[in-house]
């Protein structure tokens, strides 16, 4: 049983750590409210943009460099997984679950014979493949010094999925992130950056100026569009989960705080019966 000196010092040491995970609570609290906001803002852009590009649906788009974003290389033996994930941990499962997925996407490209190429977006999901698939890993972007998520960073990432693409490094381009649903619950998903996937069109739209001239600026701001709306719905479900987590943690500490407080008590309870019956003891021999 322990002493009563090292329950006094458990007892100080969880307090410690439940004003910690109290404060990481709080801060994530008031750090979602603005990433939530950020993130439903873009959804609407985001998806009109599809709906522009969906336009061009079926239609004969003269072939150029960037029209490839849109009709692909024709081949897919080669694929780049781009892995969007916090920089930070304390947040439950929320990297594991993006990783997850990517993991299980890779190793079914690997069994179908396809050649993998990583490119990792945030810490944590570069350690957690590094592990599995380090050989595979191209590239890292860091984004810990980036104090607020901006389009900026959306459109270097673009850029340098681009350059190798253009460059014939891959031929499909998959990105993995979260999408943020509500405080509780964010659901990891994929979405093809390229080629675009659009759905078959037989719309009668006449484009001025061409379709070529349009797309050589819409469908590069679509990827950057598209990589954008994914860092800020991974940065409000990060935040989501990081609050509910220490919120949990919290609370555990507390339980944890009053079992030790109990166990204290009993313990110093039974040492002071112990003393008054060594002294009743003692006075009754005399």
């Amino acid at each position: 049983m322990p002493s009563l000196k090292e329950l006094r010092g458990r007892i100080s040491s969880v307090k410690a750590t439940r004003k910690i995970t109290k404060a990481m609570q709080m801060v994530a609290a008031a750090k979602l409210r603005r990433a939530q906001d950020q993130a439903e803002t873009a959804r609407p852009y985001a998806d009109q943009l599809e709906k522009i590009l969906e336009r061009f649906g079926g239609r004969m788009v003269p072939p150029s460099a960037i029209a490839k974003l849109m009709t692909g290389t024709g081949s897919d033996a080669a694929h780049l997984i781009v892995v969007a994930t916090g920089e930070r941990g304390l947040a439950g499962a929320f990297n594991s679950n993006i990783v997850r997925l990517a993991r299980e996407h890779i190793r079914r490209l690997q069994a179908e014979g396809k050649t993998v190429k990583i490119m990792t977006v945030g810490r944590k999901g570069a350690d957690q493949l590094r592990r599995d698939f380090e050989r595979l890993m191209i590239e890292h972007v860091d984004l810990r010094g980036v104090r607020q998520l901006g389009y900026v960073n959306a459109l270097d990432i673009s850029q340098r999925i681009l350059k190798r693409f253009e460059d014939g490094e891959f031929d499909v381009a998959t990105l993995f992130f979260s999408k943020f649903e509500n405080i509780i619950t964010q659901k990891p998903k994929s979405t093809q950056l390229i080629p675009v996937e659009l759905p078959p069109s037989d719309s009668m739209y006449e484009f001025e100026p061409d379709e070529a001239e349009i797309l050589l600026d819409l469908l590069p701001r679509n990827l950057a569009t598209k990589i954008y709306s994914a860092l800020l719905e991974n940065n409000a479900g990060f935040y989501a989960s990081q609050m509910t987590a220490m919120d949990s943690a919290t609370r555990n500490a507390g339980d944890m705080v009053d079992r030790y407080t109990l166990e204290y008590n009993r313990a110093r309870q039974a040492m002071i019966t112990k003393e008054l019956i060594e002294i009743i003891s003692g006075a009754e021999a005399i």
